[in-house]
């Protein structure tokens, strides 16, 4: 165990170091949340002023309701595309280089997960603090801010998961975006990230109530807007780490398979 700590450990010095290098993806990470809260959340903030809408959304701030899609969003978008990591490694010669090396085969993809977990992190800690300059309110304070930030690393776990899992079977860059964006747009409109789910259609409804999305922006939503109501909070944290467990199961075992 001690050994399998050590090379994750190696594994995800390296991602983080080749993150530091690209300036553009952490200038991204900056600007990202910008614009989203900046702009599609000043330009939705008119739906309050409608009473039915206000009380739809549980806040009598669009920016409230908000903040905690937006953390969950991020964690979407840099999880989907992790698995890049693995087909690049590959293509340059680098992962055969790790698998000859006398390290344990899972730290690869566990030691990758965790780096694209601490970006998600990263990412949401800079869209609340953005967020609290731009005026958002949290009820539950900082401990409510770490809270949201241990849902938005779940969330980034569980995806990273799945994109590394098709990683490892995927020869190229092109089919690993593909079948990512096919599944980014859909989680994120049928979830409950930008609109409450009163405003849906019943058919939608009954798709966001089993979207993994609307599990994680529900507890988050409730710690930021209304308070510690645990008999909301639990269930969607329950089930985040059931599936962050299934999914890291599989990457695993995708990946030894791939490589075996």
């Amino acid at each position: 165990m001690q050994r399998l700590i050590a090379d994750v450990y190696w594994v995800f010095w390296r991602e983080m170091k080749k993150l530091g290098r690209q300036k553009s993806r952490l200038l991204m990470a900056v600007v990202q949340p910008v614009v989203w809260l900046a702009l599609m959340g000043n330009a939705m903030s008119g739906l309050t002023n409608n009473p039915v809408a206000a009380r739809m959304l549980g806040t009598g701030n669009y920016l409230d309701f908000m903040t905690p899609g937006v953390m969950i969003m991020t964690a979407l978008f840099g999880g989907v595309f992790g698995g890049a990591s693995i087909l690049w490694d590959r293509r340059i010669g680098f992962l055969n280089k790790m698998l000859t090396a006398p390290i344990h085969r899972a730290a690869i993809p566990v030691g990758k997960l965790a780096a694209l977990v601490v970006q998600a992190l990263f990412q949401a800690l800079l869209i609340a603090v953005i967020a609290l300059l731009l005026g958002v309110h949290i009820v539950t304070g900082v401990p409510g801010i770490l809270f949201m930030l241990v849902i938005a690393g779940l969330f980034g776990l569980i995806m990273g998961g799945v994109s590394l899992s098709f990683a490892a079977v995927l020869k190229s860059h092109e089919a690993l975006f593909a079948i990512m964006n096919f599944f980014t747009m859909p989680l994120m409109f049928t979830s409950n990230a930008i609109f409450p789910t009163q405003a849906m259609p019943a058919w939608l409804r009954w798709i966001a109530k089993f979207n993994p999305l609307s599990y994680a922006v529900g507890p988050m939503r409730t710690v930021a807007t209304q308070g510690w109501i645990w008999r909301e909070i639990w269930p969607g944290v329950l089930v985040l780490a059931a599936v962050a467990v299934l999914t890291t199961s599989v990457m695993i075992r995708q990946f030894n398979r791939s490589v075996a």
